[in-house]
């Protein structure tokens, strides 16, 4: 059996999404007219008590959005140096925002009070750019799926609250995070300035991210969506696996997670693997020894019909998802050998 853990981007809709999608009424939203695209931005930004959504090809398109629209030419993005929207981005922080960066050693990519603050630059001082904005990843893909909790985002708001800083979310995984915390996603948009969803990873869809915030900033963000080539047509099609994903596929992430914990706990038992990354959520990082690296072990494992992901030189990212039942992870756990 093929078992594909590369992440939870590489799932095809189910047959009810793709009778949402058949059936969906569509129209032309660069005129702004896409009845079903309007309905999946409201459903988005009521759902986080938010003003307004835009909706977008990817996550790497909203995160760009919302750093273009928070910070001038010249300004400073801070964040933890694991951080996806300056590692997998494509330098996108640097050609559209024309920003510098300030790289954070969190732990396990996530931030603290502390480093945000001694991070934030005089505003008096020509030779230093202005911190602008800071941003969050929840989960954290590099640090193996964990997450930060209400309490701990409130304390670094507060920071940005003292110093007039933005407060941006890269929530790619953050339905994971709420799933497994209980915390409510409305908590999240009295917290933050933007905050960016993805729809195409635990959720399911083919195709999809929203941005959250204002309506002032969303308008602007749209503009510069269109300055990228990120206008569409009828993306109602599209937009109705999202609204099916928000309707049916959150709950169940539940089950991607202890599906998680079991290969975690399968990978500490093999006798090449030196440590498991704790296993917050859906993803997996194992650690091999200094002998073996991650681009042969990953190609080992091709061998046997499963596939990951290298995530550095000695570690390998494992990622469960909606089309990873019960049956796959039997069969994973007789075919790791």
């Amino acid at each position: 059996m093929l078992i594909d853990l590369r992440s939870d981007t590489i799932t095809k809709p189910s047959p009810a999404m793709l009778e949402a999608m058949f059936t969906a009424d569509v129209g032309d939203d660069v005129f702004g007219d896409d009845p079903t695209v309007l309905a999946l931005e409201a459903k988005a930004a009521a759902m986080f008590g938010m003003e307004a959504a835009l909706y977008c090809t990817s996550g790497t398109m909203t995160n760009q959005l919302a750093i273009r629209t928070h910070v001038r030419p010249g300004d400073e993005v801070i964040c933890d140096q694991l951080s996806h929207i300056y590692l997998y981005e494509g330098g996108g922080i640097a050609v559209n925002a024309f920003a510098s960066v300030a790289l954070l050693p969190g732990e396990r990519g996530k931030l603290t009070p502390a480093l945000v603050r001694d991070a934030i630059n005089n505003p008096a001082d020509p030779h230093r750019p202005l911190s602008r904005l800071v941003s969050l990843e929840n989960t954290m893909n590099k640090g193996g799926g964990c997450y930060y909790t209400i309490p701990e985002i409130a304390a670094i708001k507060q920071v940005c609250d003292e110093h007039g800083l933005a407060l941006h979310l890269d929530g790619a995984r953050l339905f994971n995070a709420l799933i497994e915390t209980g915390e409510s996603p409305v908590a999240y948009g009295q917290l933050f300035d933007s905050v960016s969803i993805c729809l195409s990873k635990g959720l399911g869809c083919p195709v999809g991210s929203l941005l959250l915030g204002k309506t002032a900033f969303i308008a602007q963000a749209r503009r510069f969506r269109k300055m990228m080539g990120g206008g569409w047509r009828q993306a109602g099609y599209l937009a109705a696996a999202g609204i099916y994903a928000l309707d049916h596929n959150i709950e169940r992430l539940k089950l991607d997670h202890a599906r998680a914990r079991k290969i975690g706990a399968i990978m500490a038992q093999r006798p090449e693997i030196v440590d498991v990354m704790p296993v917050d959520t859906n993803i997996v990082i194992v650690e091999l020894p200094e002998t073996i690296l991650a681009t042969d072990y990953v190609q080992e494992l091709t061998r046997k019909d499963i596939r990951a992901v290298t995530f550095g030189k000695h570690l390998v990212r494992f990622v469960t998802h909606l089309d990873f039942t019960d049956e796959h992870l039997a069969a994973f756990e007789q075919q790791i050998g």
